[in-house]
């Protein structure tokens, strides 16, 4: 599975102890629909934001529909241990299997 890495917060355990919270999201872009537009009024206002939308590239922009997937609490030994050095945006392709979790970062 894909994976975006959407917030990394610093938080203590119960005893005390120093380290990170990383949470881990897919994202899955929304699909737009084609819609005709039945009157001649319709078409030309499509028209227009279309030409908007050249204009304003943010106004092309997919809608993308994000959702937590794992959320780690790690001490700062057990954030070292993994070996993994997750920054705010990067996207991993994680691996479970056999009992295991493994973290590729996609370049």
């Amino acid at each position: 599975m894909r994976v975006l890495v959407q917030r990394i917060e610093s938080i203590k355990d119960p005893s005390g102890n120093l380290g990170k919270r990383v949470e881990l999201v897919e994202e899955e872009i929304m699909p737009s629909y084609a819609i005709r537009p039945p009157t001649e009024e319709a078409r030309i206002i499509q028209d227009v934001f279309k030409a908007l939308q050249q204009q304003m590239p943010i106004l092309g922009a997919q809608a993308r529909f994000s959702s937590p997937k794992i959320i780690l609490f790690l001490t700062e030994q057990e954030y070292e241990a993994l070996g993994v050095r997750f920054d705010v945006n990067q996207v991993y392709d994680v691996d479970l299997a056999e009992g295991t979790i493994k973290f590729r970062k996609v370049s």
